[in-house]
């Protein structure tokens, strides 16, 4: 009997098909197949669902963080004015602004006036970060211009003031009502200096999309809070966003020039490293995790093949007397093993990216099913599950499931391959 010497060739399929489809007697091969193929599947979809979710975190944190906030906060190094006092405000301010916006990377140099007041209402009271900023300024804050939800119209800003969807909610107002101030930094008198109050309409509520900026942000336009905290033709930092975040301090040094001598820079870089580190700390484990789950799933492939090996040793010997190789045995054997990882990891990949896409209803019957609080954005920073699909983290998924199915196959085919067909049919 000859065969033809080609690899994977026609006949060698055949036999492989055979040994899968195994009969009623041989069950137990059947069912360890089956075992293996559902292992590698839920392996393959974990990876990819944890790879997507990982990436979508990220990239929703990192977004919230650049679209509210500065790129780069510019202060002034602390001086004593002449009643001995440390002053850090900024009195050339506009001229700094110019002299960073005209900084080679660099989208807009904006004054602020910074502060935390006590915000009131019918009786409820909140802490809240005021940010007194430009109309036009603010609207160059894509979180802020651009949110996931607000009320109210942006271009009425100047009228009154904005204030994220959290303050809204702990203060149960909506727009046009009227809430207080409370500043300890006040007027002075001859007693002291008593605490500021004073009413604002609010004209705009926002959704930034980040739990914590929700909740304590309130915008104010800049010359009504230069009076309101006594910052008088001063600001007290330049708010500065840069055209790539990710390489902003490459644009260190020419903004600190451009800043001044007493200049003092702070990113969100630095702001957000230990974060970031933390990020990216995290990811390197759960990759590792998910990977010993992958190892785990194709293991049984191993188990498999060796049961499959032991009930078919009188098919070998068989074999190996009509004239095949061990090459064509070992063949045999490893597409009966490899045929188990190629179409576990196909299904896990369909089940990853639909998750990866349905995300968002999924967790919501989860939520429902678990009657709510899942997902605490208190905690986790951010409204809902994110979950980005990126064609290298489904590569990576597929390259490192085919790899391991591979080559966990590989061992128990060679021992097929060399097994001697005497000693398989002495027996039978």
């Amino acid at each position: 009997m000859r065969h033809s010497n080609q690899p994977f060739a026609a006949y060698e399929w055949m036999i492989a098909w055979r040994y899968l489809r195994a009969r009623r007697a041989e069950g137990g091969v059947s069912v360890m197949t089956w075992i293996s193929l559902i292992g590698v599947t839920l392996a393959v979809f974990a990876l990819i669902a944890t790879l997507a979710v990982r990436s979508g975190f990220r990239s929703e944190i990192v977004d919230t963080i650049l679209g509210a906030n500065a790129h780069v906060t510019v202060y002034q190094i602390p001086m004593a004015d002449d009643f001995g006092r440390l002053d850090r405000t900024i009195h050339n301010y506009s001229e700094m602004a110019n002299a960073i916006g005209k900084v080679e990377g660099v989208n807009r140099a904006a004054p602020l006036i910074k502060g935390q007041v006590m915000a009131s209402f019918g009786g409820q009271n909140a802490g809240v970060q005021v940010y007194g900023i430009s109309a036009s300024d603010l609207m160059t804050l894509p979180r802020i211009a651009k949110p996931e939800d607000f009320i109210g119209d942006i271009g009425d800003f100047e009228q009154g003031i904005a204030i994220g969807s959290g303050v809204a909610r702990i203060l149960n107002v909506t727009l046009g009502d009227k809430i207080k101030l409370i500043s300890p930094e006040g007027v002075k008198t001859a007693f002291g200096t008593s605490p500021r109050v004073k009413s604002y309409t609010i004209s705009y509520i926002f959704t930034a999309g980040r739990y914590d900026i929700d909740k304590t942000r309130l915008y104010m336009p800049f010359a009504e809070a230069q009076n309101y905290f006594n910052r008088e033709e001063v600001a007290d930092e330049i708010e500065v966003m840069v055209e790539n975040p990710d390489q902003v301090i490459r644009l260190s040094d020419a903004i600190s020039s451009a800043a001044g001598a007493r200049a003092q820079l702070w990113s969100w870089k630095d702001a957000s490293s230990n974060f970031l580190r933390a990020l990216e700390i995290e990811d390197n484990v759960m990759f590792i995790i998910m990977t010993i789950l992958v190892l785990i799933a194709t293991m049984n492939i191993i188990s498999g093949l060796i049961m499959l090996v032991k009930n078919k040793g009188r098919d070998i010997g068989i074999l190996r007397t009509m004239g095949l190789t061990e090459g064509s045995v070992m063949r045999v054997f490893f597409i009966c093993g490899a045929f188990t990882g190629v179409i576990g990891t196909v299904f896990g990949v369909i089940l990853g990216c639909l998750f990866a896409i349905y995300i968002d209803p999924i967790f919501s019957l989860v939520n429902y099913v678990a009657g709510g609080g899942v997902w605490d954005p208190s905690i986790r920073g951010i409204y809902s599950v994110p979950a980005e699909l990126h064609l290298n983290d489904v590569l990576s998924a597929v390259i490192l499931s085919l790899g391991l199915s591979f080559g966990v196959t590989f061992f128990p085919a060679r021992r097929a391959a060399r097994m001697n067909p005497v000693e398989a049919l002495r027996y039978e």
